[in-house]
């Protein structure tokens, strides 16, 4: 297995997995092909025998330079509890503290319990939201009417 960093092309290759990596949720338009043009520095492909198996897009933020953020990771079903999410994440850890960030954040459905105990695992804090849901704070209508998201926050040392 390799990491590389991602480009342009990677979009054609990822985006029709998606929905099939998610079990059927539609989730290949959170991902348009801008992040695979705009934010190669920070974001990573993990490959296997020149097949992607895993990805992360990530970016450093343009409002606070201390702060990193996680858009989008996925790895191939098959390839699941190989610690290739690890790895994407610790590349996206070292390269962004490289460049001074000190912070990394990202945002989850509170319906995707994998990704909130994959998160926490991690080292990730939930941010204190409006409502409190099965034990989770959540950030109610975040992302628009009915769209609740868990935000998480790292402090990378």
């Amino acid at each position: 297995m390799k990491i590389r960093s991602v480009k342009s092309s990677d979009y054609y290759v990822i985006s029709p997995l998606l929905n099939a990596w998610w079990g059927g949720r539609q989730m290949a338009d959170m991902l348009p092909k801008l992040f695979f043009d705009y934010f190669q520095d920070t974001s990573f492909i993990v490959e296997k025998d020149e097949q992607i198996i895993g990805f992360l897009i990530g970016f450093l933020s343009q409002t606070n330079s201390e702060v990193a953020y996680i858009h989008f990771v996925g790895v191939h079903p098959e390839y699941r509890n190989l610690k290739i999410g690890k790895q994407l994440y610790n590349e996206f850890f070292n390269t962004v503290k490289q460049k001074g960030v000190g912070v990394v954040r990202c945002v989850t459905s509170p319906v995707n319990k994998v990704s909130i105990a994959y998160h926490t695992k991690m080292g990730f804090d939930v941010e204190p939201g409006d409502l409190i849901v099965e034990g989770i704070s959540i950030h109610k209508d975040y992302d628009g009417p009915n769209k609740d998201r868990i935000l998480f926050k790292k402090k990378l040392v």
